[in-house]
């Protein structure tokens, strides 16, 4: 049984809920903890936001291709250029790379904006143009 196949299992037991005594929460739990167990070489806030794609899809708040789209991205290798287009794990900023710094952060610059951020690579996900 793949990965994607278990999720949708514990989606049918979460939309079961009602036959269950409303314990859909357990479904959205077991979920995230498999999460736990196939991501260790990710980092703590792309798991988190991973671990939260998943509960949302179980739950039945997120639909299966955005998921899949999300963890496609978190699980992405991270190696930016200056110009590679980026947004916020949550995508609430969209900027571009404007340069590597020797420590392994980067500098970046949300659109419309004069500022420039600095963060580490794995808060960022690349931007599909």
């Amino acid at each position: 049984m793949t990965f994607g196949e278990t999720l949708d299992l514990l989606r049918s037991f979460h939309r079961k809920a009602p036959f269950l005594f409303l314990n859909g929460n357990t479904f959205a739990s077991i979920g995230r903890e498999l999460t736990i167990a196939l991501t260790g070489d990710l980092s703590a806030g792309r798991k988190r936001e991973f671990m939260s794609a998943v509960g949302h899809y179980i739950a039945g708040v997120l639909d299966r291709e955005p998921m899949a789209q999300i963890i496609a991205s978190l699980c992405e290798s991270v190696s930016f250029q200056p110009g590679t287009p980026v947004k916020t794990m949550r995508g609430s900023l969209q900027g571009q790379i404007l340069r590597l710094l020797e420590d392994g952060r980067v500098v970046w610059q949300p659109y419309d904006t004069a500022a420039e951020l600095i963060a580490m690579p794995e808060s960022l996900v690349r931007e599909a143009k």
